[in-house]
């Protein structure tokens, strides 16, 4: 792929200036509570910005602001107009779901770290607690889910834990189970068995392509660890 120099130019100034505006806008890390700084791979203290996606460190009292790899997906290739206005119904789809697969990720997780030590009938009674904790609070919203928003739902979930919904049933069984079957009367065609594989599913293809630009475009905030997925090829 050959750029064009004064394309090249422009990206090289534009980063350059965005860097500049971050460096006036956020603190010395002296400032930051100590609860809230980081350390790297080499031991060097920093400060993150989840709004800028950038690290700050401090080095000889002056702020070294290391901004995030930017990950460009271009859009995929569409084969014909019915195609491509798929892609933008899917964009929808992912909007209407993203802040409900956020809260879900958000329990899920921290139910895993709340029964790292329970023994056995501690777990059940605490996920079923949960569930119903969750279903007063999110069932409604659930029901209301089409075919293809639970099928989205479903797909950030195993990219985000590496488990398909099955599978976490399984791991949690009691609540979960209860729950996720109680919305799964108005979704009965999404299938809680399969991967998130975007280069091996069209449909995945385009949900990976439709997070990263608006993930990038700061329309929708990156979940914890959200670089942690790859793309197989």
């Amino acid at each position: 792929m050959k750029f064009n120099k004064y394309a090249l130019f422009f990206l090289l100034f534009s980063a350059f200036s965005l860097n500049s505006q971050v460096i006036q806008q956020l603190k010395p890390i002296s400032e930051y509570p100590p609860e809230l700084l980081r350390t790297d791979e080499f031991g060097n203290k920093y400060y993150y910005d989840e709004i800028q996606k950038a690290r700050v460190y401090e080095i000889n009292g002056e702020n070294v602001v290391v901004m995030d790899e930017l990950v460009l997906v271009n859009k995929p290739r569409f084969n014909n107009s019915l195609d491509q206005n798929y892609y933008y119904f899917l964009n929808k789809k992912l909007y209407r779901v993203y802040p409900l697969f956020l809260t879900a990720l958000e329990q899920y997780r921290d139910i895993q770290k709340d029964m790292q030590d329970m023994d056995k009938p501690s777990k059940r009674k605490f996920v079923n607690e949960k569930q119903k904790e969750l279903a007063s609070q999110y069932e409604l919203q659930l029901r209301d889910l089409t075919t293809t928003e639970g099928r989205v739902f479903a797909k950030l979930m195993y990219r985000a834990t590496g488990k398909n919904v099955y599978e976490i049933i399984k791991e949690l069984r009691g609540g979960w189970s209860a729950f996720w079957w109680n919305v799964k009367g108005n979704i009965a065609d999404v299938s809680i068995k399969d991967p998130y594989d975007p280069h091996a599913d069209r449909t995945d293809q385009f949900i990976e392509s439709l997070l990263q630009s608006n993930w990038n475009a700061g329309y929708l905030t990156p979940y914890p660890g959200y670089r942690d997925f790859k793309v197989q090829k």
